[in-house]
């Protein structure tokens, strides 16, 4: 990783594992990816454990070495297969129909209805596994002394002997079904693994936050981040979203869930440098403007939960995907936050340590240029809103006016119209009237009653 006029560069390849194998690496984990590096460790930590149980002088051999260190692995993956199966290896029978009933229930389970897998494990079908959960759950919680690195081997050999389980799923299948034993599992967890006693993770969180903090006077022009031309009209500032996705972080417990805030701060970074009008967003531009997101957050508590992340994430989440390649770009920006000097920036180192002891700061025209257009845009932006609204109620009055007009018309028309329905009801009364008078003199006329009209003679 270099630095130029353009910005921070990172090749890909060196986002790739040293030991070739294609999948993503991590500075965390010396540049190699999470299977390659629990490979090199653990034979290390069976070395150390073999020197000192030959305190007396007698020299180890390579062939004991390995017997130990596959008994050691070979133990804890045979307790985890206990926990499912009762013994150290799978059934060979064919799966029941009641199995089959089980296995289908959550093959139909929708992309993240985590909901929806707990009432699947609480079945009666799936009372095996839900049995084998509470008691891996119940044996780490009675194992909490046990060192960090420790639980976290248990915690994968249990994902591990979990998708033995549902080896008949297809790939993407399997992903979603370990996606939700893996928010089950350690959202019951994270209390008693994060923070743990046996590491010194609280410490270097506060190491890491007063770095970032003593880091507060770098701006997007020193880390050659494309500043979009278009910013927000209330905070001027096109990557707030992406500060705020990446401090919800610590408010997760299942490191999935953390992966999740991670690929949404990384997609807003995308999405503001997408708004520039200059060249498009490429990968270079993404990790300065994400070295310029980390530092504007200084996210509470980053390095405690990457390690979280590392230890009980599922493997394939950080080894490959959209979700490892965010990861792996997260921790090259925080590990070029922690060795950033003068060059790293194009600046002298006394340049450097001048801004770091507050004897400088970045020039005031820079501010008042970018405070200026900042002003100007967002008073462009006002005239147009007014200018809209007049046009939105001049409009509005003429369509008033036609309105009340045709309302008025129709009342007139109405008007008439009920004039002349009581002119034609009362016409029709009087005709009626009539002639009921007429029938009755003319039934007195044929009955001799009738005796004509009143004589006006004296």
């Amino acid at each position: 990783m270099w630095t130029d006029k353009r910005g921070i560069r990172l090749s890909q390849q060196e986002l790739l594992c040293k030991n070739s194998c294609g999948y993503y690496g991590n500075p965390v984990w010396q540049g190699f990816c999470s299977k390659c590096w629990r490979q090199r460790v653990r034979p290390a930590e069976a070395r150390q454990q073999d020197a000192r149980a030959t305190a007396d002088g007698t020299p180890p051999t390579f062939s004991k070495f390995e017997e130990k260190k596959n008994m050691e692995k070979g133990r804890r993956i045979n307790t985890m297969r206990r926990l499912f199966w009762g013994g150290p290896s799978p059934p060979k029978a064919e799966p029941s129909d009641k199995q089959m009933i089980m296995l289908k229930a959550f093959q139909n389970l929708e992309p993240g209805d985590f909901t929806g897998f707990l009432k699947t494990l609480r079945s009666p079908s799936s009372q095996r596994l839900q049995s084998r959960c509470t008691a891996f759950l119940n044996t780490m919680e009675a194992y909490h002394d046990l060192p960090v690195q420790k639980q976290s081997d248990l915690v994968q050999d249990f994902y591990q002997s979990f998708a033995e389980y549902f080896s008949c799923f297809s790939e993407a299948e399997l992903t979603q079904t370990m996606e939700h034993v893996e928010k089950l599992i350690m959202t019951r967890l994270h209390k008693s693994v994060f923070f743990h006693d046996s590491c010194d993770d609280e410490q270097k969180d506060l190491t890491l936050q007063r770095r970032i903090r003593s880091l507060n006077w770098i701006t997007p022009q020193m880390l050659s981040v494309p500043f979009p031309d278009v910013q927000s009209a209330i905070t001027g500032d096109p990557f707030l979203p992406a500060i705020t996705a990446i401090i919800e972080m610590d408010a997760k417990r299942a490191p999935q869930d953390k992966l999740v805030c991670v690929s949404k701060c990384s997609q807003h970074v995308f999405e503001a440098l997408s708004a520039s009008n200059s060249e498009p967003a490429n990968a270079d531009d993404f990790l300065s403007a994400l070295v310029y997101v980390v530092l504007k957050a200084n996210p509470p508590r980053l390095h405690s939960n990457m390690q979280y992340v590392i230890r009980f994430g599922l493997p394939h989440s950080l080894m490959a995907g959209e979700s490892g390649y965010y990861f792996t770009n997260l921790s090259c920006a925080v590990a070029f936050i922690e060795k950033l000097d003068g060059p790293s920036l194009n600046m002298s180192s006394e340049e450097f340590e001048g801004y770091m002891q507050r004897r400088r700061a970045p020039a005031a025209g820079d501010g008042l240029r970018e405070a200026s257009s900042e002003t100007r845009h967002l008073l462009d932006e006002l005239t147009s809103r007014q200018e809209r609204l007049d046009l939105g109620v001049g409009a509005l009055n003429v369509d008033l006016r036609t309105w009340v007009q045709a309302v008025h018309a129709q009342i007139d028309q109405a008007t008439s119209q009920l004039a002349l329905v009581q002119a034609e009801v009362t016409e029709l009364s009087s005709s009626a009237s009539s002639s009921s008078n007429s029938a009755v003199i003319e039934q007195l006329v044929l009955t001799d009653q009738y005796a004509g009209p009143p004589d006006t003679d004296c």
